[in-house]
């Protein structure tokens, strides 16, 4: 048996070096997850800086409980994630509704950064109705008669908009459509016929943004969607978060904004959590060995002392 002053030695010691590496398991817990007022805010996305795909950084902030969405046309209040169809859903305060025009050029439009237009763009079936369009803007240069860009999307378009109550107040007349006998007063079209809706560049008035959710089909424009549409994509199955995830980790990106890093408690990694830890609450394999050979020394001290007693 050891003598009680070897003991009193041993045990804290081999308890310190212990505790030092192996920390209880609490299960994992995503500290990037979070909410702004009724809104989950969650995994390609993030409020704070570091979490999510580098490819939506900067992107979200949450203001009194309010959701903003912040690109270099304007910030839009999210309204609505939809993870699984991979969506969001905006709204501008200057957009054109089917109650109220708004002109003057207030609008924000839309229009992505380049390096943000492979991860998210207005969906396919989201209209941009241009109001008020100068007959010298860019949508009119090189379309002779009927080849105008103008035209219905998913079922939308402006003869349906022009029996909109707002178009009443707005004192419509209906203008012809081809191009020499006046610009429309309204031109529908989709996001990749311009790549952007900038109001100043393409010289309107003002704007109207509605989509469809398929397959409900409401007829008549007032029960179109009004707002704007954003479908978004992490560029292939994103295999790195999902084995992030399954180790026990949390998706985010490096200090270089770019650099995609798994995040398991304490420590990074480029790969997945067994890369840093055999499991949740369990030390790594060089820590472990560490602390092995730490154990093996302070045993075979407390033997030397144990011999020399008994002598």
């Amino acid at each position: 048996m050891l003598p009680s002053s070897t003991m009193f030695i041993f045990f804290p010691a081999l308890y310190f070096i212990l505790s030092a590496f192996v920390s209880p398991s609490s299960g994992h817990v995503n500290s990037c997850r979070s909410f702004c007022g009724n809104i989950t805010v969650d995994y390609p996305f993030a409020l704070q800086y570091g979490c999510g795909h580098p490819g939506f950084r900067d992107l979200l902030f949450c203001m009194n409980d309010v959701l903003m969405f912040h690109i270099s046309s304007g910030s839009y209040r999210v309204l609505d994630i939809d993870y699984a169809y991979q969506a969001l859903t905006l709204h501008e305060p200057h957009l054109s509704t089917c109650d109220s025009i708004v002109l003057g050029g207030r609008g924000n439009g839309f229009a992505m950064e380049p390096w943000r237009e492979p991860y998210m763009n207005p969906a396919a079936d989201n209209v941009f109705m241009l109001i008020g369009c100068s007959a010298e803007s860019p949508l009119f240069q090189g379309f002779p008669g009927k080849h105008l860009p103008c035209r219905n999307v998913s079922g939308m378009g402006c003869e349906d908009y022009y029996g909109c109550p707002a178009w009443d107040m707005f004192g419509h007349k209906r203008a012809g459509s081809m191009f020499g006998s006046g610009p429309p007063e309204c031109c529908a079209l989709p996001y990749e016929a311009t790549k952007a809706i900038n109001l100043t560049k393409l010289e309107c008035e003002g704007y109207s943004s509605a989509y469809s959710l398929a397959p409900l089909r409401i007829d008549g424009p007032g029960g179109w969607s009004y707002g704007i549409r954003v479908k978004y994509s992490m560029q292939g199955n994103d295999e790195f978060c999902g084995a992030c995830e399954a180790t026990g980790g949390t998706c985010g990106y490096g200090s270089d904004g770019i650099r995609q890093v798994c995040m398991c408690g304490n420590l990074n990694s480029t790969s997945n959590c067994d890369s840093v830890s055999s499991s949740p609450g369990t030390m790594p394999r060089g820590m472990k060995m560490f602390a092995g050979l730490l154990t093996y020394m302070i045993l075979r001290m407390t033997t030397k002392q144990i011999q020399i007693a008994s002598w």
